[in-house]
């Protein structure tokens, strides 16, 4: 009797075993289908003007937009309610409108669950000049930057370290007993004036404005030490990416980040130099190679001015056309929804020579901020002088069907000849 009770108690379990892997599967399965189709959904769609653009997005699910303003063509006819368009994106389709605007486009699974809002821009056919040049790019950063705290030998022979666990890496000091300090001199100045006593920084950390004292530290008869390490400026070579009609440009793809924080940095004013490629690190498995710049601080050599730091690339404008750009040739903007996964290529002067190499698109995510266009290197030429993709290629511009639809971003560190690309829309809406 035991026995048969136990053996019907173990089934018991093994059916609540098997209902509650059935649920669990049941609920995986909903989370995945709901991460798979917002992640196959851009967040943001851009369309031209009175140009029709076309979506093929083949997915269960309903978007519903207001009509005013725009036109939908393809094999469904579009249901209209109180002035609302319903599409299904299982089927393919196209907009167009006459106007610029903004409209929000309401996503459900199956017309019930909602899975995202999706932001379509209406906007001007945009057009702008490939460059794929090196530059040097010298800024002055925005605050005194705290890169490290150390030690400090005092006067009287013994180690202090009055910044430990109180300043960190990454923060900005702005002023010192709240007078506002404009470049590392000055803060070495102001305490040493101190003589001894404590001094409050003004730090600006992760755009939070916070108050230290410190106590500085004295090493001789005159001089005083806080037992921080600082940086006011930094400079380093990139790629430009593009400029428009008017002499705006953008470069890199991604921000300006400083080698020994890791954090991006705030700048103040900044310049951009026309540079010379010295030489090429080839890049190997887990070393992705480098390009070594050199440029020159000289007033012919300068192209224009660095004003912004984003997360998708650096930004200013150009006081004079580059020279290594040579006759000025105007590319149309390709949107994400026109890429094609295939044969493109990218600009760069690696060579010394600014030419277009062969890369194949393998891959598109829509939501990625800088990371949206997986490609692989196949031109042997440039496999054969960099190994593929290496740092201070950053901001190369990608061309496919005859228009710049990106920029080199990043390369894997375990496959040089592979690499992300930023989607171009990116960088003009920044």
């Amino acid at each position: 009797m035991c026995e048969m009770m136990k053996d019907k108690r173990l089934v018991r379990f093994q059916k609540w075993i098997a209902r509650g892997s059935l649920i669990a599967g049941f609920c995986w399965g909903i989370f995945f289908s709901f991460s798979y189709m917002e992640e196959s959904i851009p967040d943001k769609i851009w369309i031209e003007r009175g140009k029709e653009e076309s979506f093929d997005f083949h997915l269960p699910v309903t978007g519903e937009m207001e009509q005013a303003g725009l036109e939908v063509f393809g094999n469904q006819s579009p249901m209209v309610e109180k002035d609302k368009i319903k599409l299904d994106l299982n089927e393919s389709f196209s907009l167009k409108s006459q106007e610029q605007g903004s409209y929000s486009m309401t996503c459900r699974l199956f017309g019930l669950f909602h899975i995202k809002e999706v932001n379509v821009e209406v906007v001007e056919q945009a057009q702008v000049v490939p460059c794929g040049i090196p530059v040097g790019i010298y800024v002055k950063t925005d605050g005194i930057l705290i890169i490290g705290t150390g030690t400090v030998t005092g006067s009287d022979g013994m180690n202090y370290e009055p910044a430990e666990n109180l300043v960190k890496s990454g923060d900005y000091v702005k002023t010192i007993n709240d007078q506002v300090i404009g470049n590392k001199e000055e803060l070495i100045e102001k305490i040493n004036q101190c003589q001894g006593e404590p001094v409050v920084l003004g730090i600006l950390r992760e755009e939070e404005y916070i108050q230290i004292k410190l106590q500085p530290v004295q090493t001789s008869q005159e001089e005083y030490k806080l037992g921080i390490w600082v940086r006011d400026d930094l400079a380093g070579v990139g790629t430009l990416t593009f400029y428009d009609e008017e002499g705006k440009y953008g470069a890199l793809g991604h921000p300006v980040s400083d080698l020994d924080t890791g954090t991006k940095v705030s700048m103040g004013e900044g310049t951009l130099y026309d540079a010379e490629i010295a030489g090429i690190t080839k890049g190997e498995k887990g070393n992705p190679g480098e390009i070594a710049g050199v440029i020159t601080y000289l007033d012919q050599y300068r192209l224009g001015t660095v004003e912004e730091n984003t997360n998708v690339g650096i930004y200013g404008n150009l006081e004079k056309t580059p020279d290594k750009v040579g006759q000025e040739s105007y590319y149309p903007v390709g949107l994400k929804q026109e890429i094609e996964e295939g044969e493109a290529t990218i600009i760069s002067t690696v060579s010394g020579e600014r030419k277009e190499y062969s890369i194949v698109v393998t891959d598109l995510d829509y939501n990625s901020e800088n990371k949206g266009i997986l490609f692989q290197v196949t031109d042997s030429e440039l496999l054969n002088l960099t190994g593929g993709i290496v740092q201070g290629m950053s901001g190369s511009p990608i061309i496919q069907n005859g228009k710049v639809i990106g920029a080199v971003t990043h390369v894997f560190v375990q496959d040089a000849s592979k690499g992300y690309g930023i989607f171009i829309e990116n960088m003009l809406e920044h």
